[in-house]
């Protein structure tokens, strides 16, 4: 099932009942869901598509309750962190993250990614979904339709380097950006067994939002084992650093850096403006 335009669902276990009536409303009321209670199929491929999902999902609803704070591990965790981190590349008006409490669960102290406390949340007793809630969550899909996937970075890193360099923009650009990745490249050779980039630990500790950014981004492609998906939202983190901070040298140097590690990968740079 594609979900392009959809909401994604996330819940804990215990949680199943209450979601699915959440489910059952929204679906009632013409929304695409996702939820995965009849397509559990566990393994990797199941993992990957999940992943998939929350990269491609017009809302993210996580379910909060009494299951969720007594819980300090669980899958539904990771599917939080990673819709948070999804929200990093997004404009700060942007209608993604939709909580809803199904219990007395309060806010203040609820075990939360910060970026959820930021948006309205909204109180269904049991999974019991007025249709008032769901003409506001068609609203906001529309709204999203408005600037489709525009915040949300490719899966595929290759395809994505493809449609960026494919871009109307002047060929100026990626040849500079060419030159300055394959010095990079040269000095820090970052594929050799048993060395890390000199620049790979930020300088300072971040500060402003774009600094947040590049801390975020140095953390991808740090990360062992780093492919395509690291590269892809490393990126992504960049250019929304300099599209803030154009003058922050540290963004710079870490978009230099991903860069850098796309030639070594693909042979080709991605960096764009």
């Amino acid at each position: 099932m594609s979900i392009q335009g959809a909401v994604f669902l996330s819940y804990a276990s215990q949680d199943a009942e209450a979601a699915k009536r959440i489910c059952e409303a929204l679906r009632g009321a013409g929304i695409e869901v996702w939820f995965d209670q009849s397509q559990l199929r566990g393994g990797d491929a199941w993992d990957q598509s999940i992943r998939r999902q929350i990269k491609e999902c017009a809302l993210f609803m996580p379910v909060i309750s009494a299951h969720t704070q007594e819980r300090s591990e669980g899958y539904f965790r990771l599917e939080w962190h990673l819709a948070e981190q999804r929200t990093y590349l997004m404009a700060h008006d942007q209608a993604f993250l939709v909580p809803v409490v199904v219990d007395d669960t309060g806010d203040a102290a609820a075990r939360v990614p910060e970026r959820f406390r930021e948006r309205q949340w909204t109180r269904l007793s049991g999974g019991e979904t007025p249709p008032a809630f769901c003409e506001r969550v068609k609203k906001l899909l529309s709204r999203s339709d408005a600037e489709p996937a525009r915040h949300s970075p490719e899966v595929s890193g290759a395809v994505s380097v493809s449609r960026q360099i494919k871009a109307s923009r002047p060929w100026v650009i990626p040849a500079i950006a060419g030159v300055i990745a394959c010095a990079a490249l040269a000095i820090w050779q970052p594929w050799r067994k048993g060395e890390k980039p000199f620049a790979s630990v930020p300088s300072a500790t971040p500060v402003s939002e774009a600094r947040q950014l590049v801390a975020r981004a140095w953390e991808q492609i740090d990360k062992t084992g780093i492919g395509p998906e690291e590269l892809e939202l490393a990126d992504g983190y960049c250019k929304h650093a300099a599209e803030l901070d154009p003058t922050d040298a540290e963004v710079w140097a870490a978009w230099s850096q991903v860069n850098s590690l796309y030639v070594a990968y693909h042979g080709c740079p991605v960096m764009t403006t």
